[in-house]
């Protein structure tokens, strides 16, 4: 594991080599960046990003996605994939922030767990990037890459990562590093063919070490 000197490093490397820290998919609103996360379960940001605008055009407000048949919603999300599960937790989620929540998205993790299609990973965004509070956002990059550095244990289990991360990364740096660690596993840790040679961060990686 990683002395306190060394996630330090790290993350001033991904601040130097990923400066512009931010969440990959396009959103307006807080209960748009909510099911565009739901929309990106499986499926790339970039392809919401293309299916959203005539989402959010077509149902533009809260209430209208609450008022929306599930099968119309579904048809607008298809190329997303799992689109009748995705649909049916969005068109829930509008009425549960509106019969519950006064339209809006809860500020807090144990509100947000109970929201259909929320989970800790989504919960930890919305609170990073629309609350500004702590987010340990812990998707198949951060999981991977934080295991390869030698900042977790290498578990695979989300939850034990997040764990692991709380203890070391500093709440103000949570957000941004774990948007930082989508940047690096697109740009150069990817999970097969990981770039090392060419990584700033390989002389603080176990992994990096090793190749």
């Amino acid at each position: 594991m990683k002395t306190t000197q060394e996630i330090a490093a790290i993350i001033a490397a991904l601040k130097e080599l990923y400066p512009d820290a931010a969440c990959s998919l396009d959103y307006g609103k807080d209960y748009e960046l909510l099911f565009s996360v739901r929309l990106a379960a499986q499926c790339t940001d970039a392809r919401v990003n293309l299916v959203t605008p005539a989402l959010f055009q077509r149902y533009p407000t809260l209430e209208a996605f609450a008022d929306a048949d599930v099968d119309e919603v579904g048809r607008c999300v298809q190329s997303c994939g799992f689109w009748r599960a995705k649909a049916r937790d969005i068109v829930a989620a509008a009425q549960q922030l509106l019969a519950r929540f006064g339209g809006k998205v809860p500020d807090n993790m144990e509100d947000l767990l109970t929201l259909p299609g929320v989970g800790r990973k989504t919960a930890n965004l919305i609170l990073g990037d629309i609350y500004g509070q702590e987010g340990y956002v812990c998707d198949t990059h951060c999981i991977r890459i934080t295991g390869r550095l030698g900042i977790t244990d290498g578990s695979k289990d989300p939850l034990k990562v997040e764990q692991q991360l709380r203890k070391v990364i500093p709440p103000e740096e949570s957000n941004n590093f774990c948007h930082r660690m989508v940047l690096h596993g697109r740009a150069l840790c990817m999970a097969r063919g990981p770039l090392c040679s060419e990584c700033p961060l390989q002389s603080l990686c176990d992994y990096g070490k090793e190749q």
